[in-house]
């Protein structure tokens, strides 16, 4: 975690403090607001908007108790904003590639592409809370602590909410492969 330089009357974030959490979070940030926005445009929007918040409220920087805690938070919550101003059907299948492995044969780079715009299309039907704690888990690898913070609840409820979001998607997921 990245240290900062307050001074004791005004505390103000340096240049080298701005530049070391760009450094160390923009690409976390970028996943959020991408696995939210399904967008790189958008995400990097969020990303500079995100610092741009920073600099706008450093002296709150003197208040945090875990600074990716707080960043993932705004960006979280801003992309969340910029959702709503997207039509669903703008959300694009480019998303769905980019969390294939390269290293796979075209054929089944595809396949999976195919596999995970499924399993996309079916978070997108899961009620929002379910569907908020399971993008911060399953896609940003957040404990549930973590998630708890971001979303502001307990980490019991966090758990439970991602325990039933695991459990309703696998079982659209199993029903759908029984369609086939």
């Amino acid at each position: 975690m990245a240290s900062f330089s307050i001074e004791a009357e005004r505390p103000e974030i340096s240049p080298a403090d701005l530049a070391s959490l760009v450094e160390s979070y923009s690409a976390l940030l970028f996943r959020v607001a991408h696995s939210v926005l399904r967008s790189r445009a958008e995400a990097e929007d969020v990303v500079q908007e995100v610092f741009l918040r920073v600099l706008h409220h450093r002296s709150s920087l003197l208040h945090v108790r875990n600074t990716r805690v707080w960043l993932v938070r705004i960006a979280w919550n801003l992309a969340l904003d910029h959702k709503k101003r997207i039509r669903p059907d703008q959300m694009d299948e480019i998303f769905a590639q980019s969390l294939v492995a390269r290293s796979l044969p075209a054929d089944e780079a595809l396949e999976q592409a195919q596999r995970m715009n499924s399993v996309l299309r079916e978070m997108e039907r899961l009620p929002k809370a379910e569907r908020h704690v399971l993008l911060l888990s399953a896609i940003e690898e957040l404990g549930t602590a973590e998630i708890a913070d971001i979303l502001e609840r307990s980490e019991s409820a966090a758990r439970a909410l991602l325990f039933r979001a695991r459990t309703r998607l696998r079982e659209r997921l199993e029903s759908q492969g029984g369609k086939r």
